[in-house]
């Protein structure tokens, strides 16, 4: 099971950046995708998922309204449209396929991307 996200890169506050995750899972359909980030010296923070039966979506109160996650299963990628960009956004942001219940979790996230660097300046 790999993950590649993408797209990140460096944006001035309240600019846009779409985010991608592609996955070679077979059974890309069965998992939950999450979005988390990470900043220097911080935690990381569970973004933003998006379940695989019925696409429901969850996010946190930190970007909700901002944000918007979405799937493509033909694709077997998921996309995270992120506008109104803020400094506090400015974060490694990572993909992982898991468990998608509510906010996410990292614990609840079995296989990982490597990270996508979001800058955002003031």
């Amino acid at each position: 099971v790999q993950l590649q996200a993408s797209g990140g890169g460096s944006v001035q506050a309240g600019g846009s950046l779409r985010l991608s995750c592609a996955a070679s899972i077979f059974t890309f359909d069965n998992y939950g995708i999450g979005w988390f980030r990470q900043a220097p010296g911080k935690e990381r923070e569970g973004v933003s998922c998006i379940r695989p039966s019925d696409d429901l979506t969850y996010y946190s109160d930190s970007v909700k309204g901002r944000f918007t996650i979405s799937r493509d299963n033909a694709k077997k990628t998921v996309y995270l449209q992120m506008n109104s960009l803020k400094p506090d956004d400015t974060a490694v942001y990572y993909c992982a396929a898991g468990d998608c219940w509510g906010i996410p979790y990292p614990a609840e996230y079995d296989y990982w991307g490597q990270g996508t660097l979001v800058t955002v300046s003031s």
